[in-house]
């Protein structure tokens, strides 16, 4: 009886360890423009996106494998019918930067929809600016 409770502590500690490490979902997008998230830049690409538990959002740069958390500001209740595939929101701006002779669109990245879960908005702008929705697939684990 008393070799059992060390053996019954050992695998609840790693039960709860595996159990904190999984995700909730994941999707993977192909972006086909530079945007920025969380204060960064990337370039066009694939890139996996996820979140565990209630931490931030997980950007994986497919091509390089570079990871980059970010933050969310908060969470967006599903729409009815649910979201059913991932989906990315990002708020295009027009900019005229860096010549001021050449109009160019800034797309920044404002909610994250994954299957099964509460949508999560990154980013709020308040200025004119019109939406770009690229969907995604379901991640391969």
């Amino acid at each position: 009886m008393k070799n059992l409770v060390p053996l019954a502590v050992v695998a609840l500690a790693l039960a709860l360890i595996a159990g904190g490490t999984v995700a909730y979902a994941q999707g993977t997008f192909k972006i086909p423009f530079k945007f920025e998230a969380g204060g960064k830049k990337f370039p066009p690409g694939e890139y996996r996106v996820d979140q565990k538990e209630d931490g931030p959002i997980t950007l994986r740069q497919e091509s390089t494998g570079k990871e980059v958390q970010i933050p969310f500001i908060m969470k967006l209740v599903q729409p009815k019918p649910p979201i059913e595939e991932p989906q990315l929101v990002f708020d295009m701006v027009g900019n005229f930067e860096p010549s001021y002779t050449e109009y160019v669109t800034d797309y920044l990245l404002a909610e994250v929809w994954l299957p099964g879960q509460d949508g999560l908005q990154v980013h709020t702008l308040k200025g004119a600016h019109q939406n770009q929705t690229v969907k995604g697939e379901m991640a391969k684990k």
